[in-house]
């Protein structure tokens, strides 16, 4: 609830406390005096949007207090929680919002003392303030809105709908992703198939062609290095160095004896020299054996060689590449025939995320039809006394684009006379009546006891007589259990009011200045006696004011 608020050289206004109560609050003046900007103050203090020159001209700065008394559980303690806030105990507390104005366009704002951000304002104020102007009907002349205004009537979760949206979105962006992969793996698919097929007939492997051609190498030398092997090894063998080294022992062993030990020691040498000897026959016969090749194995080296080096200029790799790149080449090539397989299961992950978010839509839809039969009975009944009970509101729900909200787009549609055909508000209704049916279908979504201060700016506008005093009678009656705020031109309102002020206009010297004066029971018979009769009121006029504030 607010309690008061306080606002210094704001527009008009220099100084200004304004203290209000439970129940009916009645705002009157006459036009001009001023009445608007307490709501431009107001909306000030909540960070709404609203005129940038708020400050008084001369002053250094503007400056207005917004006091709200909080009772437990209400929803502002959420988010001044988490703005760092304290508010009091939990048994409620107390809420001071102050924002400073300057005429250069800065501003400053507080809530119990703790800088806060307009974000933190404007948060704060949809569970404080709710305004309803001559203007402010956009929520029923919009049919984009109406489905929410319905929602907030019925009051059923929405949560499960929204996360099977969420899982129809992203099973769908699944699918597009892999078909968007798969149609770019296609474009080289034949690439893919004719390279795989390729290499891997190839079967390239690392390290293979400096073993190649080492071993081209070594075969293109064979030949003309094994005659000269060949010889070497001859000139070793038996008729060689072999022979005459056994012939040398042979006649060295035979002549030992005769020698006195002289020649133990040549033969000890001859012997381990003919080891040495028979090691370096058993080498050169093994490298002769290896430059023994077939020409066709050269050939056959040359040519694989050959296509090694050329299918690595081929695909722009290095020869010790190859094997890697190939072995790339087949995942692909795998990951788009996978690819193609798993289209289908992603497809009926669509398919199933498609019936489970229908099959709730489909709930909602009824949930929402037996909502609007609810509001079209209840707006009935508010109705009635607004002295519209000849008048038809209709909940119209038709099949829409889908959405995290469901597949329905609703409509409310009047019918203002018996037997006329229902249409849009905006072109069915008058002014007068747009303001009786946005104060019906406010008591209908509110039901009371929701936290919020309402407020009414000329919500009566173009009506009168009977008509006013009964959006007097339901404003009082929404009143009983919230606190509402009125701004009205209209007699029967105001002296429904529980409390009652009068907005003035005084001049001085050449300086323009608002004030509002809290109105005693006498001072209220006057005031709405001006309201009845103009600047001369009579007495007649003071006597009908009487009877309305005694009605």
């Amino acid at each position: 609830m607010l309690i008061s608020l306080e606002i210094r050289d704001i527009l008009i206004i220099d100084q200004l406390s304004l203290e209000l109560g439970e129940g009916l609050n009645v705002l009157t003046g006459e036009t001009g005096a001023g009445k608007s900007i307490l709501l431009d103050a107001l909306g000030m203090v909540l960070g709404w949007k609203g005129r940038a020159d708020l400050v008084r001209q001369g002053a250094a700065k503007g400056e207005v207090a917004a006091v709200f008394a909080l009772p437990p559980g209400h929803p502002a303690a959420a988010i001044l929680e988490e703005a760092g806030v304290e508010i009091g105990d939990d048994a409620g507390g107390e809420l001071i919002l102050r924002r400073v104005a300057h005429p250069d366009g800065r501003r400053q704002a507080w809530a119990n003392d703790r800088r806060v951000s307009t974000e933190v304002l404007r948060n704060l104020s949809e569970t404080l303030v709710e305004l309803h102007g001559q203007h402010d009907d956009r929520g029923l002349l919009n049919p984009r809105g109406h489905r929410t205004l319905l929602d907030l009537f019925g009051a059923f979760d929405l949560a499960p709908l929204r996360d099977l949206w969420t899982a129809r979105r992203q099973a769908r962006e699944a699918l597009s992703a892999a078909e968007e992969q798969i149609a770019r793996a296609k474009t080289e698919e034949d690439f893919l198939r004719h390279a795989v097929g390729e290499l891997e007939r190839l079967a390239p492997e690392a390290g293979e062609e400096a073993a190649l051609d080492a071993k081209r190498r070594l075969m293109q030398a064979a030949g003309r290095i094994r005659e000269d092997v060949a010889k070497a090894l001859a000139a070793l063998s038996e008729d060689g160095a072999e022979g005459r080294m056994r012939d040398a022992s042979r006649w060295l062993e035979g002549a030992a004896d005769k020698a006195e030990g002289r020649l133990n020691e040549p033969l000890s040498a001859l012997s381990r020299a003919m080891i040495e000897l028979s090691e370096a026959q058993s080498g050169i016969e093994t490298a002769l054996h290896a430059l023994d090749f077939d020409p066709a194995a050269l050939e056959s080296t040359e040519e694989r060689l050959f296509a090694i080096r050329a299918a690595a200029r081929k695909h722009g790799v290095s020869p010790d590449d190859l094997a890697a790149y190939t072995a790339s080449l087949s995942a692909r090539l795998e990951a788009l025939d996978a690819g193609e397989a798993g289209l289908g299961r992603l497809a009926a992950a669509v398919a199933a995320a498609d019936q489970a978010w229908s099959l709730e839509a489909e709930r909602i839809t009824g949930l929402r039809q037996r909502a609007g039969e609810r509001l079209d009975a209840a707006m009935a009944a508010e109705l009635a006394p607004l002295r519209m009970e000849r008048a038809v509101f209709r909940t119209v729900i038709t099949r829409g684009d889908p959405g995290p909200d469901g597949q329905d787009q609703v409509t409310f549609t009047v019918a203002t006379n018996p037997g006329a055909p229902p249409g849009p508000l905006n072109k069915i209704a008058s002014g007068g009546e747009l303001s009786r049916f946005l104060l019906a279908l406010k008591v209908c979504l509110t039901g009371g006891g929701t936290g919020l201060t309402m407020i009414f700016d000329e919500i009566d506008r173009g009506v009168g007589g009977a008509t006013a005093d009964a959006v007097g009678r339901r404003l009082r009656d929404l009143a009983v259990e919230a606190q509402v705020l009125v701004v009205t031109h209209s007699p029967q309102v105001a002296a429904l009011g529980r409390h009652h002020w009068r907005v003035e206009k005084r001049v001085e010297g050449d300086v323009t200045l608002s004030t509002v004066v809290a109105l005693s029971e006498p001072e209220r018979v006057e005031e709405i006696a001006r309201m009845i009769s103009g600047d001369t009121i009579s007495d007649a006029a003071r006597e009908a004011a009487r009877s309305l504030i005694s009605a």
